[in-house]
């Protein structure tokens, strides 16, 4: 349902935008089983060394909480999430890049993935999250873990995350192959591979 929205609010809509109390569920597929005994976390590529963390021991890494904006490529905004888990800054801490590493893979179950520039990768807002205004993650929403990229539409906040893959190049994502946008800044309305700049 749509809200009417105050001019203060109105300044934090992108264009083409509106907003909503709801959050709603957008998957393609199933909603993966969730099994702690089975799970795992990798950051793989181009790394110095490979990290493999079981469920236990990402659960153990620093925890923050932020306050950020949703904006889904459907229209629909949700302002205000309070989101819980790793800050990118505090896993990167635990990483050593290599100098051909410019771009990030996010591999989830299911067989999505999604493409990220290192710079929007490493941005102080990006997280990963396990837990939404104070309780955990529904399954369909992307517990055990999604991706938060704030200042990107919400299809590069990848659900069910289960790898970073460092590269040299870039490779598009699950939508990203079927027309969507390879960058996705909702303030410049980057919704569609058509409108991209071939000089970019």
């Amino acid at each position: 349902m749509k809200k009417a929205v105050s001019p203060e609010l109105a300044q934090r809509l992108p264009p083409g935008q509106f907003l909503t109390d709801k959050f709603p569920v957008l998957s393609y597929g199933p909603t993966p089983r969730f099994d702690p005994a089975n799970w795992d976390f990798r950051v793989l590529g181009a790394v110095e060394k490979e990290l493999r963390f079981d469920y236990q021991q990402f659960r153990a890494l620093p925890q923050s909480s932020q306050v950020a904006d949703f904006h889904c490529v459907t229209t629909w905004s949700h302002l205000d999430n309070r989101w819980e888990g790793v800050k990118i800054d505090d896993l990167m801490k635990l990483v050593r890049l290599k100098p051909e590493a410019r771009f990030v893979i996010v591999h989830c179950d299911g067989d999505y993935t999604t493409n990220l520039s290192l710079g929007d990768f490493l941005d102080d807002d990006v997280m990963l999250a396990h837990r939404r205004d104070g309780r955990d993650l529904e399954p369909d929403h992307g517990f055990p873990l999604r991706l938060v990229v704030p200042k990107l539409y919400g299809w590069k906040s990848a659900k069910w995350v289960r790898a970073l893959e460092f590269t040299p190049d870039d490779r598009r994502g699950f939508w990203e192959v079927r027309g969507y946008h390879n960058h996705a800044d909702p303030w410049r309305e980057e919704r569609y591979s058509f409108q991209e700049d071939p000089e970019e």
